[in-house]
């Protein structure tokens, strides 16, 4: 059996075994889609975002990339949070990043990559922008995990400038921007940021969540 050939053969007993514990899984996951949360993560394998929260398929709306990035030009990912907002009409989005990220380290450390690099360089911006913070941590493992959490707030500070975002809060919709980081070595998910609510909530949120870094004493 080659390596595609396991994967349908994996596949059909999932689907197998979903149907013996819930006869009726299927026929409600296709009636509709009503997830709670918008989750924009790291394509990193080892960090499946609905396993880790303990969510079935159809209760989360997941957007990845490499280092979970919101940029303000990629249309693939504000797309799908406009999506999220105005046609699914998430209440929270999570913008999730994780301690050991290829991504994080390839930018911090400089490691040649080839054209990702292009796309980290969103990363190498805010290690220049809080260097000294960076810096202050001994040992290259702390470093990049302090920069895993700062690009974590860049992101949640990203999401919460984007149109988007502001046009939802505009016109008083309920929608919370949450930042958060998981450890591969305990599976345990940390908050780096206050949730953001609405446009005047994220100053103090960032400036909460930089004084939680600089203590390294995330929740």
């Amino acid at each position: 059996m080659n390596a595609i050939d396991t994967l349908f053969h994996k596949n059909r007993e999932w689907a197998q075994r979903r149907v013996r514990e819930d006869p009726q899984f299927f026929a409600r996951l296709v009636a509709q889609q009503r997830p709670a949360y918008l989750w924009i993560g790291c394509s990193d394998s080892r960090v499946p975002a609905n396993e880790i929260v303990g969510l079935l398929p159809g209760e989360m709306f997941v957007h990845r990339n490499v280092a979970n990035l919101v940029v303000h030009t990629d249309l693939n990912c504000l797309s799908v949070v406009q999506f999220a907002l105005d046609v699914l009409r998430v209440r929270d989005v999570i913008v999730c990043g994780h301690y050991g990220c290829g991504g994080v380290r390839a930018a911090l450390t400089g490691e040649r990559l080839g054209l990702i690099e292009n796309w980290l360089a969103h990363v190498k911006d805010v290690a220049l922008e809080h260097r000294e913070l960076i810096a202050s941590v001994a040992g290259e493992e702390q470093r990049a995990d302090r920069l895993c959490e700062l690009n974590v707030l860049s992101q949640v500070a990203s999401l919460s400038r984007t149109t988007v975002l502001r046009d939802a809060w505009a016109r008083s919709q309920e929608v919370a921007v949450h930042g958060l980081v998981y450890r591969l070595s305990d599976g345990i998910l940390r908050r780096v940021a206050p949730p953001v609510g609405g446009p005047a909530e994220l100053q103090p949120a960032l400036s909460t969540a930089l004084e939680r870094i600089s203590k390294g004493s995330l929740p």
